[in-house]
């Protein structure tokens, strides 16, 4: 892919234009001039060491310099940059719930929304961790393999819609379930699995998943998300999703499940009321877990490529510059620049 990071730059391009315009007029004046003098072949007899097209040759060098200098105030993109680092930290999976009582409006501006921003407020606040992201409903896949590319992780984070999943309900097992098979084989290494979820577990087992990845030395925290007062569901359409009775749907937080769920993962449970609250509470159970160093690679979504852009512009100026505006006359009888007649 390509991009330009700052692409007001390309607005000085119009430069470009108008100096031509200016260039057009000027030569057309001064064609006007000479023929004021007398017959134009006679002048060119006349001024022999004269060239007509040299001028010109060194005019759109420079226009070209100045487009090609104005693409680098741009700073065109493209590729991807990778780069190799040793990292101290742990392993962290968050499975993120994004059932349809997710949109529920109980916490602003919406459960899901919540759990997005808690999820950006985590990545932010890693710095040697390695992260993977799964998505569940009725079902759970991998969004995001672990990674330490914090960049792919916020970019996944944003596509994340309820839409996404064509089996609606809440497997909360599922989830981690593939949360345990999602880390790498590394040993001796802090694997942490986060559910954020509003506990609505529909399809059980939820708490015999947990103990079974505590088994493996992983530890299962959850943060709750949602009002256990309980709240009505939007459908997407400017109304609530009801039941096979007409009765509107209301969803509540399940603290109990999530408390159970924390409590057979060896973790914690945290209600997030505010994010910076429960963002701190979560760093001070991770903060608990071994850490190790690991290699990891980093990607960046886009590379710098102004140098290539600049090695060119360089090499059109030097050209420019070897250039002369007369006929050299110990050249005279090498017409690089003849035009057909």
């Amino acid at each position: 892919m390509f991009r330009f990071e700052d692409p007001k730059y390309l607005y000085l391009l119009v430069l470009v234009v108008v100096l031509a315009l200016i260039r057009f007029i000027t030569y057309r004046n001064q064609k006007k001039r000479l023929r004021k003098f007398g017959d134009p072949q006679l002048l060119r007899e006349l001024m022999p060491n004269v060239s007509r097209l040299r001028p010109s040759v060194k005019f759109w060098l420079l226009e070209a310099v100045l487009a090609l200098l104005i693409v680098m105030l741009a700073r065109p993109q493209m590729g991807t940059r990778i780069s190799h680092e040793k990292r101290t930290g742990i392993e962290t999976i968050i499975a993120m719930d994004i059932s349809n009582s997710m949109r529920a409006q109980d916490v602003e501006p919406s459960r899901l929304t919540r759990s997005k921003m808690m999820v950006e407020n985590l990545v932010d606040n890693f710095t040697n961790d390695k992260i993977g992201l799964i998505v569940f409903a009725g079902d759970a896949f991998v969004q995001l393999p672990i990674t330490s590319d914090y960049v792919s992780a916020k970019m996944f984070l944003s596509s994340i819609d309820p839409t996404m999943m064509q089996t609606q309900g809440t497997d909360i097992a599922a989830a981690i379930e593939m949360a345990t098979h999602s880390f790498t084989q590394e040993q001796n290494i802090g694997k942490a699995i986060i559910i954020i979820t509003d506990g609505e577990d529909h399809e059980g087992g939820a708490v015999e998943a947990a103990q079974a990845a505590r088994k493996q030395g992983m530890r299962v925290y959850v943060l709750g998300v949602g009002s256990t007062k309980g709240s009505p569901i939007p459908d997407g359409r400017g109304d609530y999703m009801k039941d096979n009775t007409g009765q509107t749907v209301m969803s509540a937080l399940n603290e109990q499940m999530c408390r159970e769920v924390a409590q057979a993962g060896g973790g914690a449970y945290i209600h997030v009321e505010n994010n910076s609250g429960a963002q701190r509470l979560l760093d001070e159970e991770l903060d608990k877990l071994e850490k190790r160093e690991t290699d990891s690679t980093i990607y960046s979504d886009y590379d710098e490529q102004f140098q290539a852009v600049g090695i060119v512009a360089l090499l059109l100026l030097i050209l420019e510059l070897c250039i002369l505006e007369i006929k050299n006359p110990l050249l005279r009888n090498i017409r690089l620049f003849k035009r057909n007649k």
